[in-house]
Formats: C-alpha cells, structure tokens, sequence
C-alpha cells in the first residue's frame, strides 16, 4: 500500500494509513539459535510451573547456568504467549470492544461427540525458529478435529481450522477457549454465532478449564516433537 515513488511524502502515506512510520523501514532480524534454546527451555519450565512468572523463571534458568535476565525473559514469554497462572484483579473486564462469554461446562457431563469441542493455541518449537500451532479437540472422543499453523498469532488461521472441523464434523453445541484475542475477536465470534453454536470461555488464566486440550499441547510437544527432533539429529 506504500508507494515509495509517489510525490506524496511516506510520512503521509504512513499516517493516512493509520500505520508507525518506523514500520515502514523495520526490517525483521531472525531469532539466534541461542534465543531459541533458552525459549524452549522457558517453554518446557512453563508446563512444569504454569505460575512461574518472569523472576521465577529467571532464576529456574540461572539455576541451569544461563545468565538472563527479567526483562529478557519477558520478551521471551511474551513472543511465545505464555504468561503465568495467577489470581488477578478485575479479571472479568474484558478488552475494548471484546466481549467475554462465561464458562459453560463445569460440572457438565460430557456424554456424546458434538456436545462439546474445545480450541486452544500454542507455541511449538522447531530447529530454525517457532511456529503456533492451533487445534479444536472434541471433549468426548478426545480427537483433534482440524489444526493449523502460522508464523504470527493473526485470527485467520484458527478461523480456518474452524471451517475444516465444522465441514467434516458438523457443529458442536458448545465451543470452548481461553479469553485470548483471536477468540474474542468480531470474526470468530461471529463464525460461531452465524452456526448457532454456545460460546464458552475459560475463566483468566485458568488454564485447567481447557485441561484436555493442555493436555494434548504436551503429548504433541514432548512426545512427538521434541522425540522427532532427536531422531533427525542423531
């Protein structure tokens, strides 16, 4: 959208367009496989200790005998999505313009396929960088239903996986996530709403409201991945 030749100034461009002007000449740098090492290793110390926040987290690492900081660790937890499992003040305000549905199925017996499907996204390592990985998981059978990945945490692609699981399964009666963006946003409320579809969403930061579906992001990132990584190496 930015002509580079037009007589127009970039700065006019960039602010007509409503976009940072030092956007216009960032030019992504690629994660070092030093920063790599560590994420994962933030990534598997979050699974063990989903209440480590940033300071615990640093000193878990130095622990290990690698010197980092708070502030790097935050940048890093940050990149990947992961904060801590904690009590919060006002944590049923929702973001602008988001709206937060309630949690639909404790103490709900789940007694049949299609009563209940559930999404979740996570962040997967790989050997030159990382990837999200997205999944709708049905709560009886315990099947994936449909995935995807991105290299960015846009909405499209878990909208995507939607539209895969509802053409070859057909709609559940409840859909659950956590309260992230990509699943409070207009687009992705509205694909449920336009299938008559119950909205339910885990309480904040309560990740065992969706245990089934953190308990498939281990399987798949620790027996699967990681075992996958250590073959291709060896």
């Amino acid at each position: 959208m930015i002509d580079r030749g037009h007589t127009l100034p970039l700065t006019r461009q960039a602010a007509m367009l409503g976009i940072s002007r030092g956007s216009l000449y960032y030019s992504a740098c690629p994660v070092s496989a030093a920063e790599l090492a560590i994420m994962r290793r933030i990534d598997e110390l979050h699974l063990d200790y989903p209440f480590a926040g940033s300071r615990m987290l640093r000193d878990l690492l130095r622990g290990e005998g690698i010197v980092i900081g708070r502030d790097q660790v935050t940048t890093m937890m940050r990149r990947m999505a992961i904060e801590a499992v904690y009590r919060r003040p006002h944590t049923s305000k929702p973001a602008d313009g988001h709206k937060v549905f309630p949690y639909l199925l404790r103490g709900v017996a789940i007694e049949r396929p299609n009563q209940a499907w559930a999404m979740d996204i996570t962040y997967i390592p790989m050997a030159h960088g990382f990837v999200y990985l997205a999944a709708v998981m049905d709560w009886f059978s315990r099947r994936v239903l449909a995935w995807r990945v991105s290299i960015s945490m846009e909405v499209d692609f878990c909208l995507d996986a939607v539209d895969e699981a509802l053409a070859r399964h057909g709609r559940p009666e409840i859909f659950n996530t956590d309260q992230g963006s990509q699943f409070t946003s207009a687009a992705f409320i509205g694909l449920l709403s336009d299938n008559a579809i119950r909205i339910s969403m885990d309480g904040r930061g309560a990740w065992r409201d969706n245990v089934f579906v953190e308990r498939l992001w281990r399987s798949v990132k620790y027996e699967e991945v990681v075992c996958c990584e250590r073959f291709v190496s060896a």
